[in-house]
């Protein structure tokens, strides 16, 4: 296993039916100098596609790989970081004797807290990390080390910007330059500890989706498949390229795998800096060796690479460039996995021998957290250690510092010319503006998005076949239920019912929109967070991705209902039918789309949305019409999202003024007198006549569909107008979408 990655360029060149003889020689000789990035390999194949077919795209920047013009490598990258300090207030423990107890007690608490700034009978302060200082140089692998609740992922989140502004103390500078957040996002990574992908894409498609996004337009379609074919054999993906990621109900790859591929889309574009939290958790011992060997030759590539891991095994440990053992957020130790002996041997716990070193500190740190005074002996003597190990280096080698002298805009230059960040670089004065924000325009966004959802989509078809079934069912039934109704005064009320219940069984139907956003919420913060692409692209894209299968779906309820019910209007009536329960989904699936967006919990999620949908039906207007609705709650009838459907279909099938549906002696049904002999209705209607001066017969005409849309309280808005208000509720509610996406996917620490 770990020979496949080790010499994991091989294959692609293998693979490579242009490679000739001569390059592959040069390619060697360049390996034996230093290990050459995904742009030095894309240029020397990029070349020699070029003479074989004639391509005339541009290849990708780099230096020339002959033998004869090799240059040093690329000025150093140095980031370094300095008194991080990061302290949260939590809420403080009440217990019964603190809260009754004696007044000398009470005070005295009260005078113990007031010595802390921030601190009150209710919180507490906690430090996390607590002067944190070190440094992580490019080919080189730093690895934070701890146990669980010492501060390894807090330290990683600090030094990749994923703190909120000025809750962090301290300075983190690359090259002696202070670390802008615009900058560090686009020339750095973060990988999650949890694998975050999408389960029906393949290992190929998903690498490819992520250089789709980070890669610019200006590189080909070939060039950036040649890099993603090249990211296979450097992350030991080849036998696993054609298979699906896979989840809980779809066999898939195996976890060290999904690990290397959640290592992938987020290096496609070769970053700087490489953050990692906890690469390695999870995997077996083989797994986790050829993860961090993978991350060993990224960072021989030119990179930061920088990982917090729990215990490392002992083949782990030697490809570990340095280390930092944290314990409650302070440094215990700092420097290279070599001086460990040294170390805990000049601190008078000398480590035996055959034993793993690494096991063996964080058994003594453990030891020392539970004795009475903790690891502060220890945290010491790390200070007084590296102040003896700083001023004998001083004494001992004068010559400057690697990057002395060169600004960071050189160095990202240079970089970028060996072929890393490849993002579109410009040369501008300013470093933060050398890389652009984003490698794409938003309209190639949308379309790369668009085209994920709807391969993701296309191999899960029981998702859009369930729902489906569920609007086919529920239109059977109510055609079934409500077939062909007639033109009497019954006949009236049951329409009434029928356009109540199938409009607001539009928006629940809606409701399984609900999980599919909170699946994708944490890939959406991964992506957004380091620049894949605009939170607009997204929105716009899943817009456009959920309006083919709402056309089918209110095709389908309209055709089930329409002629079955007996509904009036033809072909013009059955198309607006159709148009407004497209609307009505558009609606209801923007409405639920922004609810997933808010509330981060499935059920919680359906338990508001049922309640919500349901205020909305109870002020539609159907179970008491608008004049009768208390004033105090008349804003909630023009808010609800059913009302402007229910009263549209309503004008729709009343707006004839020719056609009746109460004549003669049919206005005593739904009366008493309903019941009364036909004859004795008939004088009835003849002594009415008589009493009114207007003869009424048998056949007049006594209420018309402009009637009952007066009686319903519709005379306000045209139907037309209804429908554009629901139409505009949909795109309200992506508005606010966006905005919610806007606000909660900060992804940062407060």
């Amino acid at each position: 296993m770990s020979r496949v990655v080790a010499e994991n360029i091989s294959p692609a060149r293998d693979s490579l039916p242009f490679f000739d003889s001569r390059e592959a020689v040069e390619l060697s000789s360049v390996d034996s100098c230093t290990s050459p990035t995904l742009g030095e390999l894309l240029q020397c194949v990029g070349d020699v596609r070029k003479e074989v077919t004639g391509d005339e795209t541009p290849s990708h920047q780099a230096f020339d790989m002959s033998e004869t013009s090799i240059e040093p490598r690329a000025l150093p990258f140095v980031l370094s970081f300095n008194n991080l300090t990061y302290s949260v207030k939590v809420r403080r423990k009440m217990k019964l004797p603190t809260i009754f107890g004696s007044q000398n007690r009470l005070g005295a608490a009260a005078t113990s807290v007031e010595h802390v700034a921030g601190e009150s009978l209710v919180t507490r302060t906690k430090v996390l990390l607590n002067d944190i200082s070190g440094e992580a140089r490019d080919g080189e692998i730093l690895a934070v080390l701890g146990a669980s609740g010492s501060g390894k992922s807090t330290l990683i989140d600090a030094l990749a910007n994923r703190m909120a502004k000025g809750s962090l103390q301290g300075s983190v500078t690359l090259n002696g330059e202070p670390l802008e957040s615009r900058l560090l996002k686009v020339i750095s990574a973060y990988v999650m500890q949890d694998d975050l992908l999408f389960p029906m894409l393949t290992v190929e498609e998903t690498l490819m989706f992520a250089a789709e996004f980070r890669l610019p337009r200006s590189l080909s379609k070939s060039k950036k498949k040649l890099r993603v074919q090249a990211l296979i054999d450097q992350l030991g993906l080849r036998n696993a390229a054609k298979t699906v990621i896979g989840d809980e109900g779809h066999r898939g790859v195996s976890g060290g795998e999904r690990r290397r591929v959640s290592i992938g889309i987020d290096i496609i574009h070769d970053p700087i800096i490489l953050f990692l939290d906890e690469p390695t958790s999870g995997l077996d011992s083989t797994s986790a060796f050829m993860v961090v060997k993978v991350l060993q030759r990224i960072a021989q590539s030119g990179s930061i690479v920088i990982m917090s891991v729990h215990q490392p095994s002992y083949r782990i440990i030697g490809l570990l460039d340095r280390l930092i053992f944290l314990s409650r957020g302070q440094t215990v130790y700092s420097g290279s996995p070599a001086n460990l002996p040294l170390y805990f041997s000049d601190f008078g716990h000398p480590i035996p021998e055959k034993e793993n070193r690494t096991e063996f500190a964080l058994d003594l740190i453990r030891e020392l957290e539970g004795s009475r005074g903790g690891t502060k002996s220890l945290v010491e003597f790390n200070k007084s250690w590296q102040n003896m190990k700083r001023s004998r280096a001083r004494y001992i080698d004068q010559t400057p510092s690697p990057t002395q002298g060169f600004s960071l805009k050189e160095a990202i230059s240079a970089s970028i010319s060996r072929g890393k960040l490849v993002s579109g670089a410009t040369s501008n004065a300013n470093p933060a503006s050398m890389v652009p924000t984003f490698a794409n325009p938003f309209w190639i966004e949308i379309a790369v998005l668009a085209k994920r959802s709807f391969v993701n989509s296309r191999r899960m078809p029981e998702l859009f076949c369930i729902r489906l079934g569920a609007v086919l069912v529920t239109g059977f039934i109510l055609a079934t239920m409500f077939w062909q109704l007639d033109n009497s005064p019954k006949g009236v009320q049951e329409r009434l019912g029928f356009f109540a219940f199938a409009m607001s069984t539009t928006f629940y139907t809606c409701a399984d929109a609900l999980p599919v956003f909170l699946h994708e919420r944490y890939i959406f913060m991964r992506e957004t967070a380091h620049n894949a692409y605009r939170r607009t692209s997204y929105v716009l894209s899943h817009s456009l991705v959920a309006v083919p299968t709402l056309i089918f779906l209110a095709l389908a309820f309209a055709a089930t209902t329409f002629w079955a019910v007996g509904l009036d209007g033809g072909i013009s009536g059955f198309f607006f039918f159709f148009g407004i329960i497209l609307a009505s989904f558009w609606a209801g699936s923007s409405f639920v789309t922004f609810l997933s967006g808010v509330v981060p919990h499935v059920m919680l999620g359906y338990t508001i949305v049922v309640a919500i949908l349901a205020y909305f039906l109870l002020f539609s207007g159907f179970f008491i019409t608008r004049d009768r609705i208390p004033p105090y709650w008349i804003w909630f009838h023009y808010i609800s999202l059913v009302k402007y459907p229910y009263e549209a279909v309503l004008q729709n099938e009343f707006q004839d003024p020719s056609k009746c549906f109460v004549r003669g002696v049919q206005i005593f049904d739904n009366t008493p007198l309903g019941a009364v002999p036909m004859p004795l209705k008939v004088k009835l209607l003849s002594s009415m006549s008589n009493t009114l001066g207007y003869n009424i017969t048998s056949t007049t005409c006594v209420t018309t569909g402009t009637d009952i849309l007066q009686q319903q309280g519709i005379t306000d808005l045209s139907k037309w107008n209804c429908l554009l208000i629901t139409i505009a509720w949909g795109f309200f509610f992506r508005i606010v979408f966006y905005f919610s996406l806007l606000l909660g996917s900060k992804n940062k620490r407060s």
